[in-house]
Order: structure tokens, then C-alpha cells, then sequence
């Protein structure tokens, strides 16, 4: 970690920069997380571990990047009729999905709609976002975004740069919400709050429930009755998802298809897909989302061989925010677009590569080549050869100027989450975010499991 007692100018984040003068200029006295660190709803998520000031993204800079997202979201969605015959099945099978899976998915890709809704992990290498995964699902996390926010603002300092720079923030949660209404319009009922689950397997809940119960309580926010439970808590009398003795308008699905590889998840699916047919329950989201939000799918995107699918725009807006991905294969084309070896390939370019299974989330599995020894390196490479896994250009992130808490600026190097929803007469698509901060510039994936803290993200003002 560096500190200094007086900023410098970083490469991308004026409005940081500006930031760090204020403090240095008028003194920096309390505690900026300490509204943070009394809100019960924060520390459950993310403990004590926040940094002292929030990340900022300039006007013009978001509007690139949202509509950069949009583009690939796009493509994601349209990967079925540009490659696999139209067909949500072929496409599941050529990302390494199990048959169960794949007919798990297909069967809910048929019922109602899917509207765009994910959470992008983005590195800034000082040129530019790069974009590492693109989370599409309705399990996102960051419902707790905006509390950040505010508890932020309640630091005299911050809250008066951001007045004085007419900065904003979007509620995360509140465009779940409204996605969510617009996905389920058919089973919202009229003249009172719909009742909506937010559930996730018996294994899972376990571990999670309590900060599901936390976002079932927050729906009230927004006319919702929610309940938080897990796929074995709910009963179907007369074919009606009831749980608790209250019958059931939606679930929020929490649950993965990575989840239903247990045939107990399996059977207790069974009749809420079943319900979700016949149309007297909405599922939010279809678990073909999924499917769009596979690692192996951005190795579509990204492959040199598949460029003809694309159009100039299209393939401007890859070369832009996309690095180098591929599908761990005998033969693939490199950076360069020649056909290479690819374990030659990952083995003469260990420390700018990162393996990861295709199928697993949150970190799971991930494998940075600079952060082993070349044996182990190889070894990993070789097992993952021909199954679920992609290699993927390692991303540099440039250093960004956060307050130390000392009157000085330190250096960290962020993991953004930034979330995307539809767009609308008055929705630019861009549906806030939070950042992951470590001070460590090679740490294998800056994320709360690597030790990073978290912050809030306020966007506005000039690039």
C-alpha cells in the first residue's frame, strides 16, 4: 500500500482526484464508514470491511460503458439464432451444461419473458473497462448497494462534494424490482402487494437465509410482501406455491443451476416449474438467464473465429471492452488471431493468463497463472483440456485514489460491479453498482474472498 499526504493525479478518476484535494485541503475529521458500521443490514454483508470513500464514474464515461454492456447483453441473447440454429439447448450443451441441466433450461426458456438484468465485473486497465464476467441472472446480490450510499453520505465531507458536484446513485434494489413487475406482469395481482419468495435450495439457505431475509424485508420498500425461504418450504395445495399459509404470486429465485445437480433441489423444482407452466406462478428469473451469463459464452464472443457473426459496431464495441478468451481446446487462435497450441500457448504466457471453470460463481475454481508455480500451472491447464473451463487474458488494473483515513491517499486496485437493467423513455440501462478494493495489484481476483473492502459507486458530473 502507498500513502502520501497529497494526491496525485490518477489516470482515470478526475472526480476521485478532486476528491482527495477537498479532503486535503479542508481536513478529513470523523470517521466516513461509521454510519456503515451501525447499519445492521451492512455488517451482515460485508462485516467491517468498507473503504473510506466511494468510487466515481464521470457522466460521459458511464454512458459509453452502459451502452458498451447493452451491445454485449445483446449478443449474448442473440448466441442461439447466430450460432446454435436457435436452438437454447445446443447452446447449454456447448457451454458444458449437464443434459439435466440443459432440459432444465429449455423448459423454462419457454415460459414468460426474460428482460436484461446483470451485474458486469470490470477491471480499468487505464485505457479502458474490460469486462472479466458478466453475472445474468436474478441472484446477483447488491441490494444493500444504495445503503452504501447513504451511509456514506452521512460523512459532512462526502455528501458536499457530491452536492457540489451534482452526483448520483441508483438503487440497485429498485431495479430488480421493476424488472421483475415487468417480467411477472401476468401473475402481479391487482389491488394489493403481490407476495413474492425469495428462495434458494435447503443446502444453500443454510448458509445464506439470513441475509435473504434481510432482502424479503426490504421489499416492502417497493408494495412487495416478501418471504424468505428455501425450495422445501414451499407446498403446493391445489397446484398454488404456498409458504408459511400464504400463497405465492412470484419467487425470486436465488438458486443456480449449478444447484439442481442434487436430484433432492431437483424434485422440489419439479412442481414449482410445473406451476410456473400452467401460469399461476411467475419465476424471476428464467434459468435460461443463466445460460447468457456463462463464462463460456463471452469465450464466443470473444473468439477470432466466430468474428463473422458480427458487424463493424459489434465487433468495435468486443475489441473495446472484451479480453482475449477462449475455450480450453487443443487448438485455438491467440491474441494475434494465429492458431496456436494452447497449452504451449498458457504455459509460455502463465503470468497474463487466468483459468476458470465456466459453470461455478463467486470466485469458485479460479486459477491466476502468476500466482502459482509452473507445474501446478501445467498440470491445471492439462486437466482442464476439453471441458468447462476458458483461459482468459489476465487484466491489469490501473491504481485508483481512495482516503487512507489518515489524511493522506491511498492506492487500490477495484473489482467494479456494475449492474445493468432494461432500458426505458426514462432508463439509460445503467442500474448502479459497488466496488471491491485491494491493495495488493496481484492478487488473483480482487473479491471479498481475496480479503478486498467494499464501496459505493456515485456517477455524474463531467468525464
Amino acid at each position: 500500500m502507498t500513502t502520501t499526504t497529497s494526491p496525485h493525479t490518477p489516470p482515470r478518476s478526475r472526480l476521485g482526484h478532486a476528491y482527495g484535494e477537498q479532503l486535503a485541503r479542508n481536513g478529513s475529521a470523523g470517521n466516513p464508514t461509521a454510519a456503515a458500521l451501525e447499519s445492521a443490514t451492512l455488517r451482515l454483508a460485508y462485516q467491517d470491511r468498507f473503504l473510506n470513500g466511494p468510487a466515481f464514474l464521470g457522466g460521459s464515461e458511464l454512458r459509453t460503458l452502459v451502452g458498451d454492456l447493452h451491445t454485449v447483453y445483446g449478443l449474448l441473447r442473440s448466441l442461439p439464432e447466430r450460432g446454435f440454429g436457435g436452438s437454447v439447448t445446443a447452446l447449454a450443451a456447448a457451454v458444458g451444461l449437464e443434459p439435466s441441466q440443459a432440459a432444465l433450461i429449455t423448459r423454462s426458456a419457454r415460459t414468460g419473458a426474460l428482460l436484461p438484468l446483470g451485474r458486469a465485473d470490470l477491471y480499468h486497465d487505464g485505457s479502458g473497462f474490460k469486462l472479466l464476467e458478466f453475472n445474468i441472472t436474478s441472484a446477483l446480490g447488491g441490494f444493500e448497494n444504495a445503503d452504501i450510499n447513504r451511509a456514506m453520505l452521512a460523512y459532512p465531507p462526502l455528501d458536499a462534494f457530491v452536492t457540489r458536484h451534482r452526483l448520483r446513485y441508483e438503487d440497485t434494489l429498485g431495479h430488480m424490482v421493476r424488472t421483475m413487475y415487468a417480467e411477472c406482469a401476468a401473475n402481479i395481482p391487482a389491488g394489493r402487494a403481490p407476495v413474492v419468495a425469495v428462495v434458494d435450495t435447503v443446502e444453500n439457505f443454510a448458509v445464506v437465509g439470513p441475509r435473504l431475509r434481510v432482502f424479503a424485508e426490504k421489499l416492502a420498500d417497493f408494495g412487495v410482501e416478501g418471504i424468505a425461504c428455501d425450495l422445501g418450504e414451499i407446498t403446493y395445495p391445489n397446484g398454488r406455491p404456498t409458504v408459511a399459509g400464504r400463497t405465492v404470486d412470484v419467487v425470486f429465485r436465488y438458486f443456480l443451476p449449478e444447484d439442481l445437480t442434487d436430484p433432492v433441489a431437483a424434485a422440489q423444482l419439479e412442481p414449482l416449474l410445473t406451476a410456473v407452466e400452467r401460469g399461476g406462478l411467475g419465476l424471476f428469473s428464467r434459468l435460461d438467464a443463466e445460460l447468457y451469463g456463462n463464462k463460456g459464452t463471452l469465450a464466443m464472443l470473444s473468439d477470432e473465429e466466430h468474428r463473422d457473426r458480427y458487424d463493424a459496431a459489434e465487433l468495435a464495441c468486443l475489441d473495446r471492452i472484451l479480453p482475449w478468451t477462449r475455450y480450453v481446446r487443443p487448438r485455438a487462435t491467440d491474441p494475434g488471431g494465429s492458431r496456436v497450441d494452447l497449452l504451449s500457448h498458457a504455459r509460455g504466457h502463465q503470468h497474463e493468463l487466468i483459468l476458470k471453470p465456466t459453470l461455478l460463481h463467486g470466485g469458485n475454481g479460479i486459477i491466476a497463472g502468476w500466482t502459482v508455480d509452473p507445474a501446478e500451472w501445467e498440470s491445471r491447464v492439462a486437466s482442464a483440456m476439453d471441458g468447462p473451463f476458458v483461459l482468459q487474458r489476465r487484466v491489469r488494473p490501473t491504481a485508483e485514489p481512495f482516503p487512507d483515513g489518515a489524511g493522506g491517499v491511498r492506492e487500490l486496485f477495484l473489482n467494479w460491479g456494475l449492474y445493468l437493467s432494461a432500458r426505458g423513455t426514462e432508463e439509460d440501462g445503467y442500474a448502479g453498482g459497488f466496488v471491491r478494493g485491494s491493495a495488493d495489484p496481484a492478487v488473483g481476483v480482487v473479491s471479498m474472498g481475496s480479503g478486498a473492502t467494499v464501496g459505493c459507486v456515485f456517477h455524474g458530473g463531467d468525464s
